[in-house]
């Protein structure tokens, strides 16, 4: 299993039987393999679909279903199509319970930056500052450093923001994380992981609970 198969894996763990759910660009978009198909969960796309089921097998596109990242797409039955207005609205009017975001960096209070690295061509924030304000909870799956080995875990986020304080829990390969108003917790570490690894990968202090910490 690929580091972002580990990580989709275990944020799916995230969902609640009846939840609505918003999946974004990148890692997010794999979560739905790891949810069971009986499994009662809508996912909302912010280009118009509820009810958008797993990515299209290739020879099997259909170009008028596609995803907000471009991708083709299958449907689920009793899914409905509405326009951008719609969509938007959904979001604005926070009927989403989680949103699912990578990102760039994210900071211990829960800033997120995703959209941009200043002087690299992005096609702009999208619906990703609606998502991450809006949502009554937004999870984020990234990997834990960039492919220097720098952290993505940061005091304070360097890039454009996305939004503040708008992070509740943060999956990466090494672990899971929650956002608290006294700083980041370990919740979780990825099998084979140890703690001395996350704390040296993390560029914040991270709070370790006392006792035997949950393995995934």
């Amino acid at each position: 299993m690929s580091y972002k198969e580990k990580i989709a894996r275990r944020a799916a763990a995230e969902i609640a039987p009846g939840q609505v759910v918003n999946l974004g660009i990148g890692i997010p978009t794999i979560i739905p393999r790891f949810i069971e198909p009986d499994f009662p969960v809508v996912v909302q796309s912010e280009n118009g679909i509820l009810g958008m089921g797993l990515p299209t097998v290739r020879g099997l596109e259909d170009r008028n279903l596609i995803d907000a990242g471009g991708s083709y797409v299958s449907i689920l039955p009793g899914a409905s199509f509405f326009d951008s207005a719609l969509s938007f609205a959904l979001i604005r009017g926070g009927r989403l319970d989680i949103a699912f975001l990578g990102a760039l960096e994210v900071s211990e209070t829960g800033d997120l930056a995703n959209w941009i690295i200043p002087g690299k061509y992005a096609p702009g924030i999208g619906g990703g500052m609606e998502l991450a304000q809006k949502a009554r909870r937004v999870v984020v799956t990234t990997t834990h450093t960039t492919r220097d080995g720098r952290p993505k875990i940061l005091r304070e986020c360097t890039l454009p923001l996305t939004a503040k304080a708008c992070v509740h829990t943060i999956i990466t390969e090494l672990a899971v994380m929650a956002v608290t108003p006294s700083g980041l917790v370990l919740r979780e570490l990825a099998e084979e992981i140890g703690v001395q690894e996350v704390l040296e990968k993390t560029g914040v202090p991270l709070t370790v609970p006392k006792g035997t910490i949950p393995v995934f």
